[in-house]
């Protein structure tokens, strides 16, 4: 996608850094983050830098493209398998486990982190492409994403949509937003609601911010206002994103989505859940097996933004000594998805196959 004239993806590596939009400095700054290491990749993605399932997955493959890069000491990236110490396997293993920690739910970034160790074990420069290859299909997915699902947007179609499943979420294009970003360039007039999306206000910071640089009227709702707007037939369809779907359909999202599919059910509304294969998690039977990541406290009771004088500062939002409870997922149940917008088309939850 374009910001001020220029296309940027949301992710890229440059010999042996990442690079990728800060965006913890987003709305207010548009920043270029560099990792220079696999760690600080990995610190990246820990603290949201960047975030949201396909660019985790990207940064993911990066990171361990970084780490054979570095295992690898002096020898550049023309080492190969034959080469390798039992030191330098036991080090690319250790840092995979070390990369899948940071975000546990994010089903990419074990589909990432696994096709780039195993690429990797054959040489470092096949890393290198491998993670770049990843990035490349993450971007193909998602813009047939945006193409199968544009259909259901019509003219005067009135969407409501949870966190942030943009251009920001993936290399480009997204998920949840690309069917939109596909439909405006067909000349759809069309109108998106955005969840704030709390804790961290994706929605507010990030896909308002999106919606914004591509011209697509929005406004910002509270996350308790979907069952309101949809009791007075504001709300012809949701659209989400996933960050890990279970074999039966069960869906990982943003916490507060489950709430929203519920509700879509009760008033009958189509609830779309827009992701990539990649997402799918087909060793898992249900989401009852999905881990659900817990985040820091400080995210629910603190809130940062710009003072007056432009600096970011952080102030305490809820009461002094009181604890806070910050499940960052929830697993909405196949029975209440209508379909899945991928790749391959749009699946009903019953028809996802290895095979499809």
């Amino acid at each position: 996608m374009k910001v001020a004239g220029k296309h940027y993806h949301t992710i890229w590596m440059e010999g042996s850094s990442v690079f990728m939009i800060d965006q913890n400095a987003l709305p207010f700054s548009f920043e270029i983050y560099c990792a220079k290491s696999f760690r600080e990749t990995c610190n990246a993605i820990l603290t949201m830098i960047t975030r949201g399932a396909g660019a985790i997955g990207a940064a993911a493959g990066f990171a361990m493209a970084q780490v054979f890069i570095e295992g690898a000491r002096g020898e550049g990236k023309g080492a190969k398998s034959e080469n390798y110490t039992k030191e330098q396997i036991d080090f690319f293993d250790l840092a995979r486990k070390e990369i899948e920690s940071t975000r546990p739910t994010a089903r990419n970034l074990f589909y990432a982190t696994e096709r780039v160790f195993n690429a990797g074990l054959i040489s470092v420069e096949n890393a290198l492409r491998e993670a770049q290859l990843l990035a490349d299909e993450n971007i193909a997915d998602a813009k047939q994403i945006g193409e199968n699902g544009s259909n259901l947007i019509k003219n005067g179609s009135r969407i409501l949509t949870h966190c942030n499943a943009g251009w920001l979420g993936f290399v480009d294009y997204g998920s949840a937003l690309a069917p939109l970003y596909i439909a405006k360039e067909a000349g759809k007039d069309f109108f998106v609601y955005a969840d704030e999306t709390r804790p961290r206000n994706q929605g507010a910071r990030l896909t308002a911010w999106e919606l914004q640089n591509e011209g697509i009227p929005h406004k910002i709702v509270p996350d308790n206002a979907g069952a309101y707007l949809m009791s007075k037939g504001m709300i012809d369809s949701v659209i989400v994103g996933a960050d890990r779907i279970a074999a039966n359909g069960d869906t990982a999202n943003k916490i507060g989505t489950f709430e929203k599919a519920i509700v879509a059910k009760e008033f009958g509304i189509p609830f779309y859940v827009a992701a990539p294969y990649s997402t799918i998690d087909f060793s898992i039977s249900d989401g009852s097996k999905i881990q659900i990541e817990e985040r820091s406290e400080e995210e629910v009771l603190s809130y940062s933004g710009p003072d007056s004088d432009g600096v970011i500062r952080t102030i305490r939002m809820a009461s002094p000594g009181s604890h806070a409870l910050n499940p960052a997922f929830d697993v909405t149940p196949a029975r209440f998805i209508t379909g899945f917008i991928t790749e391959k088309g749009i699946i009903k939850p019953n028809e996802l196959t290895f095979s499809h």
